[in-house]
């Protein structure tokens, strides 16, 4: 895949940083059917991970601590556009006509979000990593048994998940009420 395209699935994919809480309902509801997690440590994805084991989802990226540090002092997309050649290839290359034959403005939105709006998520931060962790999945998806493996835990140990867990422990723990067995 090109490197361009890797970067535009990966804002696509709205991602979280580690440290935020993103909605993983549904990373969840995937890794139920067997869908193998690609993500950061965020809230969720630590959840997750917890439950299917580190072997079985793919994480990326900068971990909590590492965050606040960045952005305690001052994290800056530029710096690293600037000093990252493939970053600064895949972002040249959304404002060319390279995936937009005579429309290189057309993906102009994403760079100005990479590199002019402020990057809460830390995208260009990640890049490196994101691009490592496509490598470990592709190698991962070659080895049938072990992709399969994978998937077949994600679904076994996802149960933490279920609605019905959900729905018994707000109802102990919120609402204070108890489950009644018909007579």
């Amino acid at each position: 895949m090109p490197l361009a395209s890797v970067l535009a699935v990966e804002i696509c994919s709205l991602k979280s940083a580690a440290g935020m809480e993103a909605s993983g309902t549904g990373n969840m509801k995937f890794a139920m059917n067997g869908a193998l997690t690609v993500g950061t440590l965020d809230g969720a994805n630590v959840e997750m991970s917890e439950e299917v084991g580190e072997d079985n989802i793919f994480i990326f990226g900068l971990r909590t601590d590492e965050v606040s540090r960045l952005k305690a002092g001052g994290y800056n997309p530029w710096n690293w556009y600037e000093s990252d050649r493939r970053i600064r290839r895949v972002v040249d290359a959304l404002t060319s006509d390279t995936f937009t034959t005579g429309e290189p403005d057309l993906f102009q939105p994403i760079r100005r979000a990479l590199l002019d709006q402020e990057d809460t998520y830390l995208h260009l931060a990640d890049f490196n990593s994101y691009v490592a962790t496509q490598e470990r999945i592709s190698n991962a998806f070659l080895d049938t048994a072990e992709w399969s493996s994978k998937a077949i835990l994600n679904v076994a140990r996802m149960s933490m998940f279920s609605s019905d867990r959900t729905i018994q422990e707000y109802a102990a723990d919120i609402w204070n009420v108890r489950s009644v067995r018909p007579s």
